[in-house]
């Protein structure tokens, strides 16, 4: 049972073996594992040892699990709609609610798959779990084991209804600062399983939902933290994985270094000669970084993602020292770009290109598709001389990269300007190129 299952996720490059499939047994023989949801769980607990190995594991589930294949690109709601699995699972059941549409069907089946059911025998006192924790306990890291302890656990569900959800947030956000890697079961940690007030696939009432689908239905607040529930760093850009895009966009910061006396170092070291002081010196560094986006605002196949870039650069606005333009185009850069959303404004190319520094940054933002005579030789000149100055630019298009080869203007400008997806990993890459240049 489950033989080719460590295969799978291995094509997926998860590290998994035979021992992965042992102690996975070992969790049933331990009725640590019921339902699907239980499974998740502990596979999760197993594999992912990075969040980066979150959204190949959730691929790898659902399709070996639940056949149900998450194509690139793909929310998890439409992989789910477009199945056999949920078709069938529709045909099982009689709602009573006929005007429910897919997405809400959808959502209700992922709350049954993700559900973990516990037979529930004694409801503790959330408040007196509470006090008795210790907020900054450090984390040792270890293998994961199955103990008799978890499965105690389990069979108990914990009321936080004493607790102000204040109280459960900052108490989180100490615990957070702690926490090296996953955890499942037990009472402190932000993992599954378990009574935690934080995490998810546990018993506790009223506590704080990380991550996960739900199922028991018994949080007082839920938090869609990318550090803890599956995100695709290949998506496009949403919410749920814009925190992710943020943290790539970090790396554009560009340190200038110069020497400086340092004050504190040269006594130290002096006092430790004896009275004989050498200056040390140490790098200052300072933060530099001058920012434009170019976004193509003008199709319908944009307006998905104008909203969401905007945010995206608007979280970054502090670490650009305030230092960003934003310009508008539509299609194509001709001898123009607005300087408004609603390009009633604007000014020239050859203004634009004379007023910025070389230095600055350069993001174009769009799908770079429209009829092969938009895209003329005054355009093209155009994107030639910004490339020429301006020697960190890259263009970020949402159009899922296997698509590419088959538009002809975007092929064009893909020769002239660095081209990535608009996902995290695909400005990741862009923000690895600018800082090589």
């Amino acid at each position: 049972m489950f033989e080719t299952l460590p295969q799978k996720l291995r094509e997926k490059n998860l590290k998994a073996d035979i021992k992965t499939l042992l102690v996975f047994r070992k969790a049933i023989d331990a009725n640590l594992v019921n339902t699907l949801g239980d499974v998740f769980n502990v596979l999760k607990n197993l594999v992912v040892k990075d969040t980066r190995d979150l959204g190949p594991f959730t691929k790898v589930f659902y399709e070996y699990f639940l056949n149900i294949e998450i194509i690139r690109g793909e929310s998890l709601n439409d992989a789910v709609i477009r199945s056999e699995t949920f078709r069938k699972w529709l045909d099982d059941r009689d709602f009573k609610d006929k005007d429910l549409d897919l997405k809400a069907l959808s959502d209700q089946f992922l709350d049954d798959v993700h559900t973990t059911q516990y037979d529930i025998k004694e409801i503790l006192n959330g408040k007196d779990i509470w006090d008795k924790d210790d907020p900054l306990l450090t984390d040792e890291e270890g293998d994961l084991n199955i103990s008799e302890r978890q499965r105690q656990l389990l069979e108990k569900m914990a009321d936080y209804s004493d607790l102000s959800l204040e109280e459960l947030l900052e108490r989180m956000k100490e615990v957070a600062k702690q926490q090296k890697s996953n955890h499942s079961g037990g009472s402190h940690w932000i993992g599954t399983g378990g009574i935690s007030p934080y995490g998810h696939g546990g018993a506790a009432l009223n506590g704080i939902r990380v991550g996960g689908t739900g199922g028991g239905k018994m949080a007082r607040k839920v938090i869609g933290d990318q550090n803890y529930f599956p995100v695709d760093l290949d998506k496009r850009i949403n919410d749920d994985n814009i925190d992710a895009a943020i943290a790539s966009l970090k790396g554009i910061i560009e340190d200038t270094g110069k020497n400086i006396l340092d004050i504190e170092n040269t006594i130290n070291k002096g006092l430790k000669r004896g009275g004989l002081f050498i200056p040390e010196l140490k790098n200052k560094s300072e933060e530099k970084l001058q920012v434009i986006l170019l976004i193509d605002n003008g199709g319908y196949s944009m307006d998905p993602y104008i909203s969401l870039v905007q945010e995206l650069f608007k979280k970054m606005k502090t670490r650009f020292a305030h230092d960003m333009e934003v310009y508008y185009f539509h299609n194509t850069v001709y001898d123009r770009v607005f300087t408004n959303e609603h390009r009633s404004k604007f000014i020239t190319v050859d203004r634009f290109i004379k007023k910025h520094d070389p230095n600055y940054r350069l993001f174009f933002i769009g799908d770079a598709s429209m009829s092969p005579y938009e895209l003329n030789q005054m355009s093209i000149r155009n994107y030639v001389a910004m490339s020429e100055k301006y020697k960190k630019l890259v263009w970020l298009n949402p159009e899922p990269e296997k698509y590419w080869s088959h538009t002809y203007t975007l092929n064009i400008i893909k020769e002239i300007i660095p081209m990535f997806p608009l996902t995290p990993n695909g400005i990741e890459k862009a923000v690895q190129l600018m800082n090589s240049k």
